[in-house]
């Protein structure tokens, strides 16, 4: 093989790095070949939807507001994220005296009220073997996670079986959890157990409200936007029976990830978190109602927010939003990635693979996750500082600039503060990675607070519509 094999024209240079730097056998540099071409949509959308891409620029942002120069925030200092990491492993501790500490992620919420609901569940599903187990799991946690975006402060929902009121993320869900069992999700009377394409699709707002007892005397944020992610997954789920099956299953990842027949020996059987959150954000990046899109461009023909994009559901971004001061190759400049449901929703699925014997690895690739309690404990704490102390009276939308610096420096901050926890509670990482000080955790202490300081709210408002907050 040499260079000619890769078909290079002098007059019109490739813009694959690895190709243009290829010595005169054709060898390339390994580290050149997986290089995304920012210069180019699908490169820089490939960019952007990795956690690399995400702490990057969280830290750039963080390391911009403590040079002084946000317009939005300064930092607070090491001595206001000590008292934060103590705050965070006494609560740990008192959630977790002893034992291992189990990941953050929705089988936790499953688990509200102390009421074994995997119980329940384990009975429904037993006679599936470990693979349609699997899948039956992850079509459960993949619809409940779309489900979780806040449920406004003054929502509940009521558990038949047990009497206990819920709110909240533990009100989702539970009321996913008997949504799910009750086949709301499934096109099939014979097969309630299961998410597909055509039970989606058709999935009517009322009864998505009636199964989560929405009324006028107990509204839910943001129901019809819910109701239309879970429609945008069905229609996304039937176009790619490559990844989903012939039947549309959010539990088809498992055989796309695995194989067909699952693991032939568990002990071997790994993928990585990293893994599951690129098919996620590949697979699903259709279903966001964000006109976020790499090749938006303004009615000048400038880049700018707000642009008109070209629809191609591959160039989507979905939570990915812009901000001045972000500085990144080609067309990536500007933009500033999360992928929080994503990433809430990959956390979730690793219990579902372990159970079926998949190991996952390197969890640390995840960062943490940008939202009301995370940020907001480190608004009340201190550790995030607003310029003004009127910016909080605000209601803001998820795509204004202050939302999009909080919610970087919660990612990079919580990265400062883990080790500060594990070391309060000598910890190693290998025994508390990033998934447990979450759960311990950094959510837990950020709910704390807030029912100290204001009985439950938030310390910031956010115009939601079910999807991102």
């Amino acid at each position: 093989m040499s260079k000619d094999n890769y078909g290079l024209d002098p007059d019109r240079p490739t813009s694959n790095a690895a190709v243009r730097h290829a010595d005169a056998d054709g060898h390339v540099d390994p580290a050149l070949e997986f290089v995304e071409d920012t210069a180019h949509p699908a490169g820089a959308v490939a960019f952007l939807r990795t956690t690399r891409a995400i702490r990057i620029r969280a830290a750039a942002l963080l390391a911009h507001a403590r040079r002084g120069e946000s317009e939005w925030f300064t930092i607070g200092d090491e001595a206001a994220l000590e008292e934060t990491a103590r705050a965070v492993a006494g609560v740990t501790h008192e959630r977790y005296p002893s034992g291992p500490i189990p990941f953050h992620s929705r089988w936790r919420h499953f688990e509200a009220g102390d009421v074994n609901r995997m119980e329940e569940l384990d009975r429904l599903l037993g006679h599936l073997n470990p693979t349609e187990r699997a899948r039956a799991h992850i079509d459960l946690v993949l619809v409940s996670v779309l489900l979780d975006a806040g449920a406004g402060p003054y929502w509940h929902y009521t558990e038949p079986a047990t009497g206990k009121r819920f709110t909240r993320s533990e009100g989702l869900g539970v009321a996913s959890f008997h949504a799910f069992t009750g086949g709301l999700f499934s096109s099939d009377p014979d097969r309630p157990l299961q998410a597909d394409a055509a039970g989606l699709r058709g999935l009517v707002t009322d009864r998505l409200g009636d199964a989560f007892q929405v009324s006028d005397m107990n509204q839910l944020v943001g129901l019809s936007g819910r109701a239309t992610l879970l429609r945008r997954l069905g229609e996304a789920m039937s176009e790619q029976p490559e990844t989903f099956g012939d039947d549309g299953r959010p539990g088809g990842i498992f055989n796309a990830l695995v194989s067909p027949l699952g693991p032939t020996a568990p002990p071997t059987a790994e993928v990585t978190a990293h893994d599951i959150l690129s098919l996620l954000l590949e697979s699903l990046s259709g279903i966001w109602p964000a006109a976020n899109f790499i090749d938006s461009l303004a009615a000048d023909g400038s880049d700018a927010a707000g642009g008109i994009p070209s629809g191609d559901p591959a160039l989507a971004l979905g939570d990915c939003w812009r901000h001045r001061a972000v500085r990144g190759p080609g067309l990536t400049n500007g933009w500033m990635p999360f992928h929080k449901l994503s990433q809430w929703l990959t956390y979730s699925l690793i219990e579902p693979f372990e159970w079926a014997g998949v190991r996952v690895r390197h969890l640390e690739a995840l960062t943490a996750l940008p939202e009301y309690r995370n940020g907001g404990l480190l608004l009340d704490s201190g550790v995030i500082v607003p310029r003004d102390p009127a910016l909080l009276e605000r209601t803001w939308k998820t795509g204004d600039e202050f939302i999009v610096e909080w919610r970087a420096l919660t990612i990079a901050l919580l990265d400062e503060l883990a080790p500060r926890v594990r070391k309060a509670l000598g910890r190693s990482e290998e025994e508390l990675p990033l998934a447990r000080v979450l759960e311990g955790g950094t959510w837990a202490a950020g709910r704390v607070l807030a029912q100290r300081l204001r009985g439950g709210t938030p310390p910031l408002r956010i115009e939601s519509d079910g999807t991102v907050f």
